[in-house]
């Protein structure tokens, strides 16, 4: 593959400026400084670097942020700023796009991927994949909001109830709740269904896989081979 392609493909810009970037001698590939951008070059195991920061070569782009309170989940945000201006610029480029979206005011774990497939097995519902949030309600959380949220409560748009795959009390304001889909507002509005008000929202999980605890607000990193497997994982009940 012509190394002026593999930094197009990776988003380090247009044909023209990839071209212009490696002629500059601006770009090392695993860290020796090549100037020719139609030389060949193996993918495997590539790493180019670019301004003294080193890139992974990565032929789908599988990433993961805390998201922050005040940050929209849209390439074209209305009152507020984008998660995307917490990526970097080449990671934009390259078409990520938020793999189900948390509202505004929703913290914790967030998914971005360019690839179709593994976006569209995250969020459908079909596939099992299990979302965990933690939410601090208005009012304290009653034996009575816990089962009608497990037997399911009507939603406005919806044909039939919907009903949480698992729902514990945390504390007396506190409970986490594991849903199937990721619909429109769904825990809010579940809530609000069962008779309380969620004040603050935070995802925890992804199938298996948790918001590391090490990762601050607005921080991102790659997901590696082992953290997708535990993503993809359906849930199971604590009795299964």
């Amino acid at each position: 593959m012509k190394l002026h392609r593999v930094l197009q493909s990776q988003g380090f810009g247009s044909r023209k400026g990839c071209i212009a970037r490696v002629r500059a001698g601006a770009v090392a590939v695993n860290g020796v400084v090549c100037d020719d951008p139609d030389a060949e070059v193996d993918p495997d195991g590539l790493e180019l670097t670019l301004d003294g920061v080193t890139w992974p070569y990565r032929e789908k782009a599988y990433v993961l942020m805390h998201k922050p309170a005040g940050y929209e989940c849209s390439h074209h945000p209305s009152h507020h700023p984008s998660v995307f201006a917490l990526l970097p610029p080449e990671l934009v480029v390259r078409g990520l796009q938020c793999v189900g979206r948390l509202d505004q005011d929703t913290t914790g774990l967030l998914l971005f991927s360019d690839d179709g497939q593994f976006i569209h097995r995250m969020i459908s519902p079909k596939k099992g994949v299990a979302k965990v949030y933690c939410a601090v309600c208005a009012e304290p959380v009653s034996d009575a909001t816990l089962d009608a949220l497990r037997a399911g409560v009507r939603l406005s748009d919806e044909p039939a109830p919907i009903a949480a795959l698992a729902c514990a009390r945390l504390d007396a304001h506190t409970l986490r709740l594991t849903l199937a889909e990721g619909k429109y507002h769904q825990v809010r509005r579940m809530v609000a269904a069962a008779g309380n008000h969620v004040d603050r929202l935070h995802r925890e999980a992804v199938g298996d896989f948790a918001l590391p605890a090490d990762l601050p607000p607005g921080a991102w990193r790659w997901l590696d081979a082992g953290d997708l497997k535990r993503l993809e994982q359906p849930w199971r009940s604590a009795t299964s």
